[in-house]
């Protein structure tokens, strides 16, 4: 058992998850959220992904039971900090959001404390800017759904330490995930390529090139992809990839990355993908 603990702010879609892959891997886990609705929509998706590994013999029933006594929520800030060696932000891609609490947690831990920012493609220098300690702050941009996908993508600001660089590889592979280190640049490695394809994919469809299945089923077939781009983006959700694409686009000064029309009038309608009931495909509940 590991007896260190592990804070994750956000219990979003990627908060949940990184809560229960640390609390799988037997880190004293705290979830805080202001929102005790979101908690508790957190904790029923947590026991549903443990139910549905049980039911394929992924995870053993004794396993659920110590992920459950591992894992804690609360909507106070400090008592969720207290003690922690690691806080994971999962907060929505706003950069003052985030480095307003980064900086409100660097204020309530020791020097010694991990501040990890899951962010996608915001810039780890500048979410790092207003920490009085930004050797101590790193990127670690885990993939959606955190408790299946193994890749975690580990960004060096400016001002990060090799030393935190070094802590945050360790801590990757202790929650079972395989790590890659990237400088801090627009998008990464991983946003920046998946978004290249999934904007172009788009385009296809705008343009009449083929139905949103066939282009899927090329790049699954084709290239070896585990979901197609945009089976994948309704999966992320589309306003999700509209805010990435825009952010990219202004960063890069690049063409490729205009987030095309198709893609903002879906948007505006409301088709954000699985979150929403229909994106490029129609979702069921």
């Amino acid at each position: 058992m590991n007896h260190d603990t592990l804070t994750v702010i956000g219990a979003g879609t990627m908060g949940h998850g990184i809560a229960q892959v640390a609390a799988m891997a037997g880190y004293e886990t705290r979830l805080f959220d202001l929102e005790p609705e979101a908690l508790e929509a957190a904790q029923v998706r947590i026991a549903s992904n443990l139910a549905k590994g049980i039911k394929r013999g992924k995870v053993d029933p004794k396993e659920m039971e110590r992920t459950r006594d591992a894992l804690s929520m609360t909507t106070d800030l400090a008592e969720a900090t207290n003690g922690a060696s690691v806080v994971i932000e999962a907060v929505p891609e706003k950069l003052s959001l985030k480095q307003n609490l980064l900086l409100e947690c660097a204020n309530l831990t020791s020097h010694g404390v991990l501040l990890a920012s899951n962010t996608s493609s915001l810039s780890i220098s500048r979410i790092a800017q207003k920490v009085p300690s930004p050797e101590r702050v790193v990127g670690m941009h885990f993939f959606n759904p955190v408790h299946i996908m193994e890749l975690v993508e580990i960004v060096q600001g400016e001002e990060t330490s090799s030393e935190t660089v070094e802590r945050a590889r360790t801590l990757t592979k202790h929650l079972g995930k395989t790590p890659i280190v990237v400088k801090d640049s627009p998008g990464f490695a991983s946003s920046r390529l998946g978004v290249a394809i999934g904007l172009e994919a788009i385009r296809m469809v705008e343009e009449g090139v083929a139905s949103p299945e066939d282009i899927d089923t090329a790049m699954m077939l084709g290239y070896r992809y585990p979901v197609g781009p945009l089976r994948l983006g309704d999966l992320v959700g589309l306003d999700v990839r509209l805010d990435i694409a825009q952010h990219l686009f202004e960063e890069l000064n690049s063409p490729r990355f205009k987030p095309p029309a198709l893609l903002e009038q879906m948007v505006r309608e409301g088709k954000l993908g699985k979150k929403s009931g229909e994106g490029f495909y129609r979702w069921e509940d």
